[in-house]
């Protein structure tokens, strides 16, 4: 929900409970904020895009601001329960991403991966690190820190099953 808001947005222990009743009003009102992957029945990670209309707080981000008009959807958080990491969920989270905003109509994705040589902390790395948009087609569009890029991968249309 943080980058939903603009604004000073409290992240702590208290607001969550306000943070989740939100979410559960997005989804009973029919946006899906998000793709849960899961490993032998159990949730395992999750993925968050949408519309980057639908994130305010990317408006303002110095690195994160629009590169230009187009329309596009942001991936703006994943996440891997540390008991499922190194197993390449998060890979397979980010493939039912695209293939889920491609069934949408989306034309763009666009993300905002940590790049840098040493690795970051864990509690950083919810963009995800370059190379796992790379792997996946994204290219690099727009650096505007030394350890952030703006990436982003066309999808093309849908094709129609034979």
């Amino acid at each position: 929900m943080y980058y939903r808001r603009s604004g000073t947005v409290l992240v702590n222990a208290a607001a969550a409970p306000d943070n989740k009743r939100q979410l559960c009003e997005l989804v009973d009102a029919g946006v899906v904020p998000g793709l849960i992957g899961y490993v032998d029945g159990s949730p395992a990670g999750w993925i968050s895009l949408g519309p980057r209309k639908d994130y305010a707080k990317l408006q303002r981000s110095p690195i994160m601001k629009p590169v230009d008009d187009k329309d596009v959807w942001s991936v703006v958080c994943t996440f891997v329960a540390k008991c499922y990491r190194g197993q390449g969920v998060q890979h397979r989270l980010l493939q039912a991403a695209i293939r889920y905003a491609r069934a949408q109509g989306v034309r763009t994705l666009e993300a905002y991966p940590v790049d840098k040589a040493e690795r970051s902390h864990n509690e950083f790395m919810f963009f995800g690190a370059r190379s796992l948009y790379e792997r996946a087609g994204f290219t690099e569009v727009v650096r505007r820190s030394p350890t952030r890029v703006v990436m982003r991968r066309e999808l093309g249309p849908v094709s129609a099953p034979r």
